[in-house]
């Protein structure tokens, strides 16, 4: 999947220990939204994407004092994602049983919903990123005055021109800048700790 970030190794050993509830808790608000969108992506509704990717963290619980984190051998994502095409994989069949044979109409409108591994992958990554930012936003938000928060997610996730930003808000266009510059380092540095 190209450049992508890693997942911090020590995170990866805290969660071995199913009694760290803040890994558990850091691990699950990182991860459950990419596995989430993902099943979603699949075309399951929100509440069988929830289900899948309950049964994804089960599945992470159960096994992971037996994984060993080996960058050699791929990503602990990748691995992750395998884990949760399986239990998608599960509940596909599992839900198939009820409906038409394999070859049924439902079927065939769920395969034409899939796109290429290539596809499938530069979405998991986009998501990935859009999970890792959302995560660190949250961590972060409470540690800056509103109006350079405002200054930040105006510019940088609505869009708005530093100007436009800076008269709303009531401070020069330099002031919008270093908000905008002094929130992205933050935000940075809280993805950077958590990715090691």
């Amino acid at each position: 999947m190209g450049d992508q970030p890693e997942t911090r190794p020590s995170l990866l050993a805290r969660i071995r220990d199913a009694r760290d509830a803040e890994a558990w808790t850091q691990f699950v608000a990182v991860y459950s939204p990419l596995v989430y969108r993902f099943a979603r992506r699949r075309g399951l509704q929100a509440s069988d994407a929830a289900d899948v990717t309950q049964e994804v963290f089960r599945a992470v619980a159960r096994s992971i004092r037996r994984f060993d984190y080996d960058p050699q051998r791929g990503s602990f994502r990748g691995w992750l994602i395998a884990v949760a095409r399986s239990k998608l994989q599960n509940f596909l069949t599992k839900r198939q049983t009820g409906m038409e044979g394999s070859g049924g109409t439902a079927a065939w409108k769920l395969l034409e919903q899939q796109g290429s591994r290539e596809e499938e992958d530069a979405f998991l990554e986009r998501e990935h990123r859009r999970c890792l930012f959302d995560w660190a936003a949250g961590q972060v938000r409470d540690e800056f005055q509103p109006s350079t928060w405002q200054a930040f997610w105006q510019t940088s996730v609505e869009g708005r021109s530093a100007k436009e930003v800076g008269d709303s808000l009531g401070i020069t266009v330099g002031a919008v800048y270093i908000a905008r510059s002094r929130v992205l380092a933050r935000l940075k540095a809280k993805i950077q700790q958590l990715e090691g």
